[in-house]
């Protein structure tokens, strides 16, 4: 049995060996197989990531290009701006300095203008006074004076010229204006109008007047006073302005006058457009929640003949 058993397992075992080298045979080519799919896979990744490298390359390539030409851009742009910037900043700069010159100049020259006529005034207050001296001499004399108990005998006629000179007067009112002696000045630049209502100081006597009753808060008669000045001598391009402006500034402090200090404003405003009053009297429209508008494109203030 022994021998049996020995013969049939001598007898498969070439045949069991034989399927089994099939088997390794087959296992062999699968990995073989395998590693061809492998190397032909890392070929392929190997084949795109180099393209892939080579596009990063182009796009940093073309990243700097592109740099350097925002670079070159710019350089030109802040050079052509700051050329510009030379060209017109400069010229500006020196249009501006030379428009603050013309209105300094301007300005010296009003205050020159407005000394000027000052000094023009009193001189022809001057005048007035020698107009009046010659007269005083070329009057006939008085005839003599009455004698008691003397029939037909004549008095003494009264004189017709003032008690004191027009420069006299006006000057002791101004220092007593300028002294704090306000009443006493009050009574001198009457005075000085009552006796010499078409001197070229009447405005300024009767601007005084007006001035001295608004300092002591009589604004009631201040506004009557600065309405004389607008009445009397509406030709005086000086002191009408600045009636109207204290005029309005007056209305403005009376109850329940707002509204026509602002309408005296306003015509102040048409009628002496960039005068220093008429900039006043701006800012007081502008307190008052008005809009005190564009200056006027010509004057309708009468012109001095």
């Amino acid at each position: 049995m022994f021998r049996r058993i020995c013969a049939w397992v001598l007898i498969a075992s070439p045949v069991a060996a034989f399927g089994a080298d099939n088997a390794t045979l087959q296992l062999q080519r699968d990995i073989a197989s395998l590693q061809e799919q492998v190397r032909d896979l890392q070929k392929s990744q190997d084949e795109k990531f180099a393209a892939l490298l080579e596009l990063v390359r182009q796009a940093v390539g073309n990243a700097n290009d592109a740099s350097k030409t925002a670079a070159v851009l710019q350089s030109s742009l802040q050079q052509n701006l700051q050329s510009t910037q030379d060209k017109v900043v400069a010229p500006v700069a020196g249009l501006s300095s030379r428009m603050d010159q013309v209105s300094s100049d301007v300005s010296h020259l009003a205050n020159a203008v407005s000394d000027l006529t000052s000094s023009m005034a009193k001189m022809q207050t001057q005048l007035t006074d020698l107009v009046n001296q010659v007269k005083v001499m070329q009057a006939p004399p008085a005839p003599p004076a009455a004698t008691p108990g003397v029939p037909g005998a004549m008095g003494a006629a009264p004189s017709a010229a003032p008690p004191i000179s027009a420069t006299e007067l006006y000057n002791d009112a101004d220092r007593d204006r300028n002294g704090g002696h306000l009443d006493m000045a009050v009574q001198e630049f009457g005075d000085f109008l009552k006796y010499y209502p078409d001197s070229a100081q009447a405005p300024a006597a009767q601007f005084y007047i007006g001035f001295i009753h608004y300092g002591q808060r009589d604004y009631e008669t201040a506004v009557q006073d600065f309405q004389g000045v607008i009445d009397k001598y509406p030709d005086d391009d000086k002191r009408v302005p600045e009636a109207m402006l204290y005029k309005g500034l007056s209305l403005e402090r009376i109850t329940g006058h707002k509204t026509e200090a602002s309408n005296e404003y306003k015509e102040l405003i048409k009628r002496f457009p960039r005068t220093d009053p008429a900039s006043k009297a701006c800012t007081q429209l502008q307190g008052l929640g008005l809009r005190c508008g564009a200056p006027a494109s010509s004057s309708s203030k009468k012109k001095k003949e």
